[in-house]
C-alpha cells in the first residue's frame, strides 16, 4: 500500500518506525544518496528537493489517484492523520506535538547535522564550526531534558510523531559529542523508545539495506556535499 523510498538515515528511521508501529503495509524503495539515486528524474517527481525520505501511498483515504509526500515531518503528518494515531485530535494535544515535531525539523535535525558533517565527514576540522555545532547540539539536548522532566514523551504522556522525529537525531549521540548521562530525563525517554518493538525492527531493517558501521567513500562524499542546482539536471 505504501511504497516508501528510504536510506537508513535519521530521517529515514522516522519512517519504517512510524509504519512498524502501525502495522501499515509498505515497501521499501532504497535510495542510496551516495550513488546518486535521489537525482533520478523518477524519484523527482515523488521529492523535487532531491531528498529521501519520500512515499507513495497507493490507497489514500477517500480513494482516488495516489498520493506521494516528501519531508519527513509532512509524512509523519500524513500517515498520522489517515491511521488516526500518534497526533493527537484534541487542539492541544495536536499543537504539542507539531509545535515538537517542528522544534525537531527545524532544529535538533539540522544543527545536529551540521555537527555530523563538520565532526566527521569535513575533509578539513575546523575547531570553530565544530566547537559551534556541538555546543548547540548540546544546548538543545538540554531543552529536551527539560521538556521531558514531568511527562513521558515530548508531548504528554503518549508517544507520538513527535518522539519517532527526535529520537533517531539522539541514537549518534557519541558522534555528537554529547553523553546522555548528563540529561537523565532523556536518557530515560530515549531507552524507552529504544525498547519498543516496533523500533527495533525499523533499525534492523535499515541495518539490512546497509550496515551501521559501513564507511562513506570518498567517491560517495562528493555526490553527498558537491550538490548544487546542477545536480537536478542529471
Amino acid at each position: 500500500m505504501i511504497d516508501l523510498y528510504y536510506w537508513p538515515t535519521p530521517n529515514g528511521h522516522k519512517i519504517t518506525m512510524f509504519l512498524e508501529e502501525v502495522g501499515t503495509p509498505y515497501e521499501i524503495k532504497p535510495i542510496d544518496i551516495g550513488k546518486g539515486h535521489q537525482f533520478a528524474p523518477d524519484f523527482l517527481k515523488i521529492a523535487p528537493n532531491n531528498r529521501m525520505p519520500a512515499i507513495v501511498d497507493h490507497e489514500p483515504a477517500g480513494g482516488g489517484a495516489p498520493i506521494s509526500v516528501f519531508e519527513s515531518g509532512a509524512i509523519l503528518v500524513y500517515l498520522a492523520e489517515k491511521e488516526g494515531r500518534f497526533l493527537p485530535a484534541d487542539l492541544r494535544g495536536r499543537t504539542e506535538t507539531l509545535q515538537w515535531l517542528f522544534w525537531q525539523m527545524g532544529g535538533l535535525g539540522p544543527m545536529a547535522g551540521q555537527n555530523h558533517h563538520f565532526g566527521t565527514y569535513a575533509p578539513e576540522k575546523i575547531p570553530y564550526a565544530i566547537d559551534r555545532y556541538v555546543k548547540e547540539t548540546n544546548r538543545l539536548y538540554g531543552v529536551l531534558d527539560g521538556r521531558l522532566a514531568d511527562r513521558a514523551f515530548m508531548a504528554g504522556e503518549e508517544y507520538t510523531i513527535a518522539d519517532m522525529a527526535s529520537y533517531p537525531w539522539i541514537v549518534p549521540h557519541e558522534r555528537q559529542g554529547q553523553n546522555l548521562d548528563d540529561f537523565p530525563n532523556l536518557k530515560r525517554w530515549f531507552e524507552a523508545i529504544k525498547a519498543r518493538p516496533a523500533t527495533v525492527t525499523a533499525y534492523e531493517k535499515g541495518e539490512a539495506i546497509r550496515p551501521s558501521g559501513q564507511s562513506m567513500s570518498e567517491e560517495d562524499k562528493k555526490v553527498l556535499f558537491g550538490q548544487t542546482a546542477a545536480s537536478l539536471k542529471r
